[in-house]
C-alpha cells in the first residue's frame, strides 16, 4: 500500500473555513503579519516535506527498529538524515519566539504539522515530540545561564530533549520518585537513580540530548512536594560526556523505530530548573504541551489508517453489494457495501470533528498567550483546561479502536504485515497510556477540574457552546441536558455525606466520553456549514456515533443512583 499522504488543504478548510484562524490571529499584535496566504504556504510546504521525506521511512523503520549496541542506540536507516533535514529546514522552530531563534508563528500551525508527522511516521516523530515542551519549560523556569546555553539549541531542534519522570516503582504516582539530587560545591547537583520508559533517551539523530529529570533533594519532604526538576545534558559544554547511561531499550508492541530507554544516572552533574520543590510545576509545562500533541497523534494515526482502508476498499472487488445495480453475479468494490461504509464513514466523522476540536484548542493556546483582553484570555484558559484531557483520551482511544476497524476492511490481508495497516493498530495503542493514561485524564477532568469549583467552569463552557449561532437543535438540547445533569445529579450525589468517596472515580470515564461526544456534535454543527463539508461523515456521526451519548448518560445515571461503589453493589 502507498504511504500516508498529507492533505493540507483539508486542514486549511477547517482552519479558515470553520474556525477563521487567520482572521482571529491577524487581530493580535503578535501575529499582525500573519494571514491566510502565509498559513497556506507553510502548511503546503510542510505537507511536501512530510510526504516526501518522513512518510517513506515508516514501514522500513518499523521493520528494522531502533538497535541497541553496547550502550548506544542506532536509529533505522534514513532516520538521522531525515531529522537533520527537518531541523535545518526550520520546522521545529515554527512556534518558538523570534528572540530565541524561532519563527514566531502561532501554535496552531505547529499543531497541524505534528498531526501530519504522526500520521506519516509515529516512530520517527517521537524524537521531536517533546521538543517544544522542553523549550517552553526552560524558557519559563530556567535560569539566565540555562537559557543562554540551551534555549536556542532546543528552539532550532539542533538538540533533542527527553522527559525523565517514570521509575520502576513510580509511574503515575510521581510522589514515589526516588532519584536523588545531592548538592555539589559548584552549585550543581549530582543525580543518582534509574528512569524507565524514556522516549529517545539515547539515539544518533543529534549530537546532544537534553534530559529533564525529576529528582528529590536530601532535605525535600516526601511526596510530590519534595520533587525538583533538573537538567542533565548528554554532553557538557567542554565536551565531557555526562554520567548518564542507557542500560537497554524496550521490546515493544509498536513504535519500534522509537527507542524507549532505561536510563541510569550515576552522580550525573545537573543544573536545577526552577525552584527547589517546584519540579512538578515546571514539568507540567512540558506535560500540558505533550497532551495536546498526543491528542493530535490520535487524529493523525486514525487518518493514516483511514487512508489505507479507504484506498483498499475502492480497489478490492468482492460479491455484489446489497441494492447494487450490477448484474447478478458481478463483483463490486467493497466500498459499496454498507458494512464497509459504516466503518469508513464513522472513522471519518471522528477525524474531522477531532480536527475542529484540536485546532481550536491550539488556537485557544495562542489567544490565551497573546489576546489583549483579560476575559478572553480566561475563556481560552478555560477551554484548554477542560478540553485537553478530553482530546487526549477520547481521540487516542478512537485511534486504536478505529485503526482496528480499518484493519477489518482488509479482511485477512489486514493481518499480514505487507499491507501496513496492522502497524497503525500496534503504534496507536501506546498513546492511550503515556502522558497520563486515559483513565487519569478522566479523573483530571471530573475530580480535579469539575467538582472543586462546583462545575462553574464547565457550565460556562457548555453555555457558551449552546449560545453559538447555527447550532443543531439536537446539540443545543443535549448541551442543556448535560448541564442540568451535572448540576442536578453529579454535584449533589457526589457531595452527599453518605455518598461513597470513590463514586466520582467510577463515574469519570463515562463523564469524559459523554463530553467528548458533545464536543463532536458542536464540531459537526460547525463543519456542516463549511465549504466542502463531508455529508456522509456528518450523517455517520448522527447515525452511528451520537447514540453513544445516550448510553453514557444512562451509565452515569445508574452509577449515581446506586448510591454506593461498585464493589459494595456486587
Amino acid at each position: 500500500m502507498s504511504d500516508y499522504q498529507p492533505q493540507p488543504e483539508a486542514s486549511l478548510c477547517i482552519l479558515d473555513g470553520v474556525l477563521k484562524v487567520s482572521e482571529q490571529l491577524a487581530a493580535l499584535p503578535a501575529f499582525a503579519d500573519f494571514d491566510a496566504a502565509l498559513l497556506q504556504q507553510v502548511l503546503g510546504e510542510a505537507g511536501k516535506f512530510v510526504g516526501e521525506v518522513v512518510a517513506p521511512l515508516n514501514q522500513s523503520g518499523d521493520a528494522v527498529g531502533a538497535q541497541f549496541k553496547a550502550g548506544a542506540v542506532i536509529m533505522p536507516p534514513g532516520f538521522r538524515d531525515a531529522y537533520q533535514a527537518f531541523w535545518q529546514a526550520g520546522w521545529p522552530s515554527l512556534a518558538c519566539a523570534v528572540e530565541d531563534g524561532g519563527q514566531g508563528l502561532p501554535t496552531v500551525v505547529e499543531a497541524v504539522l505534528h498531526e501530519m508527522l504522526n500520521a506519516a511516521n509515529h516512530g520517527w516523530t517521537m524524537a521531536p515530540g517533546l521538543l517544544h515542551g522542553a523549550y517552553e519549560c526552560i524558557r519559563h523556569h530556567g535560569s539566565t545561564e540555562l537559557k543562554a546555553r540551551y534555549l536556542a539549541k532546543l528552539a532550532s531542534g539542533e538538540w533533542l530533549a527527553t522527559m525523565c519522570l517514570t521509575e520502576p516503582h513510580a509511574g503515575s504516582d510521581l510522589g514515589l520518585v526516588q532519584t536523588k539530587a545531592v548538592p555539589l560545591p559548584d552549585g550543581r547537583f549530582a543525580l543518582s537513580g534509574t528512569k524507565i520508559f524514556i522516549s529517545g533517551g539515547e539515539h544518533d539523530l543529534t549530537d546532544n540530548i537534553v534530559h529533564l529529570v525529576l529528582a528529590r533533594l536530601p532535605d525535600g519532604p516526601p511526596g510530590p512536594k519534595g520533587l525538583s526538576l533538573f537538567l542533565v545534558p548528554k554532553f557538557h559544554e567542554d565536551g565531557v560526556r555526562s554520567s548518564v547511561h542507557c542500560e537497554r531499550i524496550e521490546e515493544k508492541m509498536g513504535i519500534h523505530a522509537s527507542p524507549t530507554c532505561v536510563m541510569r544516572f550515576d552522580e550525573a552533574a545537573a543544573s536545577i530548573v526552577g525552584e527547589p520543590g517546584k519540579g512538578l510545576n515546571a514539568m507540567f509545562v512540558m506535560m500540558n504541551a505533550a497532551r495536546l500533541l498526543v491528542g493530535l497523534q490520535g487524529i493523525g494515526l486514525l487518518e493514516a489508517a483511514w487512508q489505507k482502508a479507504d484506498a483498499y476498499a475502492k480497489e478490492r472487488r468482492q460479491m455484489r453489494a446489497p441494492g447494487s445495480s450490477s448484474k447478478a453475479g458481478a463483483a463490486d468494490v467493497i466500498a459499496m457495501h454498507p458494512a464497509m461504509q459504516r466503518i469508513l464513514q464513522t472513522q471519518r466523522a471522528w477525524i474531522d470533528a477531532g480536527r475542529v476540536i484540536a485546532y481550536r484548542t491550539a488556537l485557544e493556546l495562542d489567544l490565551q498567550k497573546h489576546h489583549p483582553d483579560t476575559a478572553r484570555r480566561e475563556a481560552a484558559a478555560r477551554w484548554c483546561s477542560l478540553v485537553t484531557p478530553v482530546l487526549k483520551s477520547a481521540w487516542t482511544e478512537q485511534a486504536f479502536t478505529g485503526a482496528s476497524a480499518c484493519l477489518q476492511v482488509f479482511g485477512g490481508h489486514g493481518y499480514v504485515r505487507e499491507w501496513g495497516i496492522e502497524q497503525h493498530v500496534r503504534d496507536a495503542r501506546v498513546a492511550m497510556i503515556y502522558e497520563g493514561t486515559n483513565e487519569i485524564q478522566a479523573i483530571d477532568l471530573l475530580v480535579r477540574k469539575t467538582l472543586p469549583d462546583g462545575a462553574a467552569a464547565l457550565q460556562t463552557l457548555l453555555a457558551e457552546l449552546a449560545a453559538e449561532p447555527g447550532q443543531n437543535p439536537r446539540t443545543r438540547l443535549a448541551l442543556h441536558a448535560f448541564s442540568a445533569f451535572v448540576r442536578e445529579q453529579v454535584l449533589p450525589r457526589t457531595s452527599e455525606s453518605d455518598a461513597a468517596p470513590d463514586q466520582p472515580f467510577w463515574l469519570a470515564d463515562d463523564f469524559l466520553r459523554a463530553l467528548a461526544l458533545l464536543l463532536m456534535a458542536w464540531a459537526w454543527d460547525r463543519l456542516a456549514t463549511a465549504p466542502h463539508a463531508d455529508a456522509t461523515a456528518h450523517a455517520a456521526f448522527w447515525r452511528w456515533v451520537w447514540p453513544e451519548f445516550d448510553m453514557r448518560m444512562g451509565m452515569m445515571n445508574t452509577t449515581l443512583t446506586a448510591g454506593q461503589s461498585a464493589p459494595a453493589m456486587l
